[in-house]
């Protein structure tokens, strides 16, 4: 049996995470979701089979599970700077550590692909010592992914294209991809996301489908994340480069506005739509 090419998926959680619930997804009809880590205290073997059980109930694939810290915040660029993912010291060891039971708990949810933000990495010689000790933190969390038969894949956004494929090159890991998200490189101002997507193509194993249009002054300001074909990716286009470079794999909607559930459902609904009727125009 052949796997269908681009399934179309969402964002999801099982708690009060990002991402819709379980039930959501289902009531869209999408067949895969990108899961968003649940709190500590609920990541049990029990829970895990609990959650399989309903995925095989509804006729849902995971495709991949995404760590997330107590602390972050995505207020504005200088904040997400200082408090997102692997990068900040002070919280460093505690988020590797969590990190690694995240995957761990991916395990035994069967998923072999374990994602986050890494955070802001220096680049051009502004610290080299943290970037050292951010390659070193990203090998270590690699590795302990590839003992349990997973890959990790860092999501797009913080990084230009550029930036990302030298750090790539240099934690030197084979199980380590991107997840490339086209609007973080818009609403981050780090780089056109379509000749960024054909730069670091090799290295892309997973994607969200997410739109954005640019800030007045990109990369001090962020841009406006938009309903998906409203914004300035170009989702055709987008679709079409995905098909040059390779990418066979799932289309994972992402739609942060949890404040407002039903616009949120009606969103994804709309965008799901949309890459259906583009997928039956490029796939024939």
């Amino acid at each position: 049996m052949v796997a269908e090419k681009w399934p179309i998926g969402v964002f999801a959680s099982i708690d009060a995470g990002l991402g819709v619930k379980l039930e959501v997804a289902h009531e869209l009809g999408v067949p895969t979701i990108q899961l968003h880590a649940p709190a500590k205290a609920t990541r049990t073997p029990e829970n895990a089979q609990r959650f399989l059980a309903r995925l095989s109930e509804l006729g849902i694939r995971l495709t991949a599970v995404f760590g997330g810290f107590e602390g972050e915040s995505y207020a504005d660029i200088p904040t997400t700077q200082r408090t997102v993912g692997l990068v900040p010291a002070e919280t460093r060891a505690a988020r590797t550590q969590e990190m690694m039971e995240i995957a761990d708990f991916a395990r035994l949810l069967n998923c072999n692909v374990v994602a986050l933000h890494l955070g802001f990495i220096p680049h051009g010689g502004s610290d080299t010592k943290l970037y050292d000790e951010v390659v070193a933190v990203t090998q270590q969390l690699c590795d302990h992914c590839q003992r349990n038969g997973q890959n990790l894949h860092l999501e797009t956004g913080q990084e230009s294209a550029d930036g990302l494929l030298q750090f790539l090159n240099d934690t030197q890991r084979d199980n380590l991809f991107v997840n490339f998200d086209p609007a973080n490189m818009i609403l981050y101002g780090t780089g056109e996301p379509i000749a960024a997507l054909r730069k670091i193509n090799r290295f892309v194993r997973s994607v969200h489908c997410k739109d954005a249009l640019w800030a007045k002054n990109p990369g001090a300001e962020w841009g406006q994340e938009v309903p998906l074909g409203q914004g300035a990716v170009g989702m055709e286009n987008y679709l079409r480069t995905l098909d040059e470079i390779g990418y066979a794999g799932p289309l994972t909607i992402e739609r942060e506005i949890p404040s407002e559930p039903d616009r949120q459902k009606a969103e994804i609904g709309g965008a799901k739509h949309l890459l259906e009727e583009i997928k039956a125009k490029l796939i024939t």
